[in-house]
Parts: C-alpha cells; sequence; structure tokens
C-alpha cells in the first residue's frame, strides 16, 4: 500500500456513519437518493428514516408528527421562549437566538418527556416479568421517588388545570391501538400513573405534554435519550417563530422584567464601607 493510499484509508476511516453517503453529484441517505425522497418524504418521514434506518409507516409517521407539532411553542412564559426574545433584543441573530434557547432545554425544561419515556420503560419491564399494573406501577412510581425525588415527570402542570394537548394526543394513541398500529401499553401505563397520583394526592394530577408525548415515543419504539432530542427538535418551531417576531417588534436590551420592576433584595441595608 503506498502512503498516499494509506493517509486517504486514514482519512476515510477518521468518521463512520450509517446515515449518509456522499459524492460529488450524489446524495443518499440511509442508502435512498435525495431527488427520489423530495416530494414523496415529508420532514416527520425523514426525522424517522435519520433516527431510525427506515422510512417509517403512514401511521407511525402521524403519530410522530402529532408529537412533534404538539409541542411547538408555550409561550414567553417559557424560559427557552423568553430568552430567544432577550437574545433578539441584545442584537443577536436568529440562529444565535435559536442556539441561547435550545441550549436551556435540560433536565428540568425540556428533559420531563425523556425522563417520562425512562419510568414507563422500567414500568413495561415490571410488566414483563408478570406483575399486575396497578402493583408495576406502584412499584415503578416508588423506586422512581426514591432515585429522582418526588416529582413525577410528565403529570401535572403549573399553568394548566388540564393540559389541553395531552387527552388529544391520547385519542390518536388510542384509535391507532385500536386499529393494532401499536399495542398501547404505554398509554395504559400513563393512565394508571395518574390513577395513582390523583388518588395519593387527593386532587387530579393529570398527564401533560412531556407525559403524552413520551407515550407516543415509547410506543413508536424511540429510546429514551431521543425523546429529549425530539422536543428540542419541536420547541425549535417555536423559538424561531418567537425569535423573527421579536426581530420584527424590535427593542432593545430587555430582560426578564418591564421597566421599573425590579427583584427583591434581601442583603444587608444601605451601610458605609469601613475606614481601611
Amino acid at each position: 500500500m503506498s502512503e498516499a493510499t494509506s493517509i486517504d484509508s486514514q482519512a476515510a476511516n477518521w468518521w463512520q456513519t450509517d446515515i449518509i453517503d456522499m459524492r460529488p453529484g450524489e446524495i443518499r441517505y440511509r442508502g435512498y437518493p435525495i431527488e427520489e425522497l423530495i416530494g414523496r418524504v415529508s420532514f416527520s418521514d425523514m426525522v424517522w428514516l435519520m433516527t431510525r434506518g427506515e422510512l417509517p409507516s403512514p401511521e407511525q409517521a402521524k403519530l410522530l408528527d402529532a408529537a412533534l407539532m404538539s409541542a411547538v411553542d408555550h409561550g414567553p412564559q417559557a424560559p427557552s421562549i423568553a430568552i430567544a426574545r432577550m437574545a433578539m433584543t441584545c442584537g443577536g441573530s436568529l440562529n444565535n437566538a435559536m442556539a441561547s434557547a435550545v441550549n436551556v432545554l435540560d433536565d428540568i425544561h425540556g428533559g420531563a418527556g425523556e425522563q417520562a419515556v425512562e419510568l414507563y420503560q422500567a414500568i413495561l419491564v415490571r410488566l414483563d416479568g408478570g406483575e399486575p399494573l396497578e402493583k408495576a406501577t406502584e412499584q415503578g412510581l416508588a423506586s422512581w421517588k426514591e432515585q429522582h425525588g418526588k416529582i413525577v415527570p410528565g403529570f401535572g402542570h403549573r399553568f394548566h388545570p388540564v393540559d389541553p394537548r395531552a387527552p388529544r394526543l391520547l385519542e390518536l394513541v388510542n384509535e391507532a391501538a385500536s386499529r393494532n398500529e401499536i399495542n398501547g401499553r404505554c398509554a395504559g401505563i400513563a393512565r394508571e400513573i395518574e390513577r395513582q397520583l390523583s388518588t395519593a394526592k387527593g386532587k387530579p394530577i393529570p398527564l401533560n405534554i412531556d407525559g403524552a408525548t413520551a407515550v407516543i415515543y415509547a410506543e413508536l419504539g424511540f429510546p429514551a435519550a431521543l425523546a429529549r432530542g425530539l422536543f428540542c427538535l419541536s420547541r425549535s418551531v417555536g423559538i424561531l417563530a418567537h425569535a423573527w417576531e421579536q426581530q420584527c417588534q424590535g427593542g432593545r436590551n430587555k430582560g426578564p422584567m418591564p421597566k421599573g420592576w425590579l427583584w427583591d433584595y434581601r442583603g444587608q441595608s444601605q451601610r458605609p464601607v469601613p475606614e481601611r
């Protein structure tokens, strides 16, 4: 082997991917030529293809699309949206605002969907081990709280008494399960968690958007970690829309509170600097 061939081989082996094959004048995603995909495959189809390796069935694509579109925005009270708008008033670009916003979609704001999938999957393991649904859910919740604290991801909402997005998503899941497009087991787990949390609390603790989209992602077989990535992808649409709207509205250096509003200072009262 010549030195040039060896160097070429080292360069070719530096990255390995099953996702894209590209040569001058040729682009193939997972083996499919891009020119054959364009106009025949939707964006949701491409999300599935790129992350899962194959094109989804129309039924799978419909559920994935519903989950992605349902979580695109929740207004400027959501930290990610507020950050995008503030970034634009600091003179940033759209991509700067989007990056700033996506970077805060972490364990607390943005991570509940991934965590809910993990919870559902842990309870599924118990069901597969022969435990009945009620016991498997009870034990799964107890184990989750022992490891992660009292907050159960995907249930309850600080703003909505009932999250209007969740019932519709569960309705689509139920319809798909009735047609045997999915098995519906994670939807059953979510309903049982909701029942047990509400009974324990003495008031409704309904499924929220994170828990509902997590049902879909789990039913479709997405790994838990991808659920967070999919939420980031979904919320990026709302982030882009708000950043663009703020750019069109103008405004300079807008912080988290309107002019004239001040934070609650709880430190020392005014005092003189001592002689040194």
